[in-house]
């Protein structure tokens, strides 16, 4: 069995991660330009051919950034749900040129070859936001950011992941002191913003389950986070259960792929 899993890139400025098995390679949003998508499939030792779709949580930029080029160059098809398939094709380039559009819905679990997709709603500020949870032969992974607090179906979703992708946006004294207008401030803080490391670090104490053997803080804010602040809050957290002990933490990063992680 092969399973690989890694973060491309992971920020504002383009989210983007492959699982790859030995039947399938599929990529977890497109934010990231074709071309710096590929240079860190490259960096990793991962071919830029052979890919097999694009699966999408939501519309916003840094998760479609490179949509188009990816899946045209790709002739990939694109999973997406129809209300952000609609947000998504308002943009000219993307209606003209993509037409593999495969719809998928909250809580409808569906395949990729040997991968099953369980994607998820969200509180986000977007049209359908949702995250995921992809199982094959037997290990479980977890895309769960862009939100901004965590619902009991997040909880229950993400429970017996081997590998959590998990978002740790912001320091709250940073974002309250930096240089965002107030009224974007706002946006991050609310309901349906982003989670703060405090958020994740109440999360990783209340509800984790421990099972991970990889726990990827994501996401995090160029701005408004420090990475060394993410990580302190999170280990701070983890150290107050009793069964993390298997548990790696690692931070993606807006800049470099994480290590490939393998199962």
């Amino acid at each position: 069995m092969s399973v690989r899993v890694c973060v491309l890139g992971s920020g504002s400025k383009g989210n983007c991660a492959l699982l790859a098995t030995e039947k399938t390679r599929l990529l977890i949003d497109a934010g990231l330009s074709c071309r710096e998508t590929y240079a860190r499939l490259a960096k990793v030792g991962e071919s830029t051919g052979g890919l097999d779709a694009i699966v999408i949580s939501h519309e916003h930029t840094d998760h479609i950034n490179g949509l188009r080029v990816l899946a045209q160059n790709g002739n990939l098809p694109v999973y997406i749900s129809r209300a952000t398939c609609e947000a998504v094709r308002r943009d000219d380039e993307i209606r003209k040129k993509l037409t593999k559009f495969e719809y998928i819905a909250a809580s409808e679990k569906f395949t990729i070859r040997d991968i099953e997709v369980t994607p998820f709603p969200v509180p986000h500020d977007a049209v359908d936001p949702v995250a995921f949870t992809l199982s094959v032969e037997g290990i479980r992974i977890s895309v769960v950011t862009d939100l901004g607090f965590v619902p009991e179906i997040v909880k229950q979703r993400v429970k017996g992941s081997h590998v959590l992708i998990f978002e740790s946006n912001h320091d709250l004294e940073m974002l309250k002191l930096g240089p965002y207008p107030w009224d974007v401030k706002q946006r991050v803080m609310s309901r349906h913003g982003h989670l703060s490391n405090n958020a994740t670090a109440a999360f990783l104490t209340e509800d984790f389950d421990g099972a991970a053997q990889v726990l990827v803080l994501a996401h995090l804010s160029e701005t408004n986070n420090h990475p060394e602040i993410a990580r302190l809050s999170a280990e701070q957290a983890l150290a107050q259960r009793t069964r993390v002990e298997n548990t790696k933490l690692h931070l993606a990063s807006q800049t470099r792929p994480t290590d490939v992680f393998r199962f």
